[in-house]
């Protein structure tokens, strides 16, 4: 009950853990006024053309992998709930190594997503979300992930990155005395995860002192991600790079990306990297969250890019006129 006190306490003090309906009360506001302006209730869908309902809800990350060429994306494979699985066969066809992960193909803020150590998991994944497809995707060792938001208006040349959200993982540093719970304990963020880790996770092991442990490998901000805003990150050749690939990927012109990258130098060049996930209308700003700061400048930044959202579709509109 203490624990569940503090907790409480802890999401109350930091704007970061309110309800998503609170913080994107203001916008839902401003979402009824673009619907009267362009007197349609799904005027969403035309930010990004190319991707179903804009990338709101309902679209398939398998479908929009498919916008890409393969080498940027990890290899994947889709597994639909009303055909025969043989996971056995879908691991030697698709020469998967474990770990992989699993998700839904339609999913939200990183709910479901799983690290899989064997063909067991894979049946027991498939057991527990029998009724929706998700996807099987092989694990990518790049050490680093970001989110990368960008704009293009339709009738501008270039694209702009307009936020980078640096991804810090819950890790753990031992010190030779405590065991992992009690080190969870001591950090607000960490504490929260503790009943999920609890069933995946042996947390009576006491960590050498020095030794770092990432305890869960999600960028997700609800799995115990820190995100850190990254603006100090945006070059003009991290910009051209990205406006190149993202150009080429037809009907989208706004929405996130998350990468996994060796170094923001090699992510300059365009080279060893992978886009996790990209989305549409849906996706967050979300170095708002950075703990520095305020709930207005969230605010400011949420609604700057929902008006850049707002020119988009006013262009594309015009033009399937």
């Amino acid at each position: 009950m203490k624990a569940l006190k503090h907790n409480f306490i802890h999401k109350i003090k930091h704007w970061e853990y309110w309800p998503v309906y609170l913080v994107y009360f203001p916008s839902f506001l401003l979402w009824i006024g673009f619907a009267i302006k362009f007197r349609s209730i799904t005027f969403f869908k035309y930010a990004n053309p190319g991707i179903k309902n804009g990338g709101l809800f309902g679209d398939s990350k398998f479908e929009i992998y498919q916008l890409l060429p393969p080498y940027l994306y990890p290899k994947t494979c889709l597994i639909k709930v009303d055909e025969a699985i043989d996971f056995q066969k879908i691991i030697i066809k698709n020469s998967f190594n474990f770990p992989l992960y699993v998700k839904p193909d339609v999913g939200l803020r990183g709910i479901g997503v799983q690290k899989v150590f064997s063909v067991n998991d894979l049946h027991i994944y498939h057991q527990n979300n029998n009724q929706n497809n998700f996807l099987v995707q092989e694990s990518i060792d790049f050490p680093n992930e970001i989110g990368l938001f960008y704009c293009r208006k339709p009738h501008e040349i270039n694209g702009k990155v307009t936020g980078i959200t640096v991804k810090k993982f819950l890790t753990i540093e031992g010190n030779g005395e405590d065991n992992m719970e009690v080190l969870l304990n001591k950090v607000p963020r960490f504490r929260m995860q503790i009943p999920k880790l609890k069933d995946q996770i042996n947390l009576s092991e006491v960590l050498k002192k020095g030794e770092k442990r990432c305890l869960v490998p999600y960028g997700n901000h609800n799995r115990g991600t820190e995100f850190l805003d990254g603006k100090h990150h945006i070059t003009p050749k991290l910009e051209q790079t990205f406006d190149e690939i993202l150009k080429k990927v037809p009907g989208f012109y706004f929405g996130r990306l998350d990468i996994r990258f060796n170094s923001f130098e090699e992510l300059e060049q365009g080279i060893n990297f992978s886009i996790i996930e990209i989305n549409g209308v849906k996706s967050e700003p979300t170095h708002i969250y950075d703990a520095k700061h305020s709930f207005f400048y969230g605010q400011k930044e949420i609604f700057k890019h929902q008006m850049l959202m707002f020119d988009i579709i006013k262009i594309n509109l015009t033009k399937s006129l």
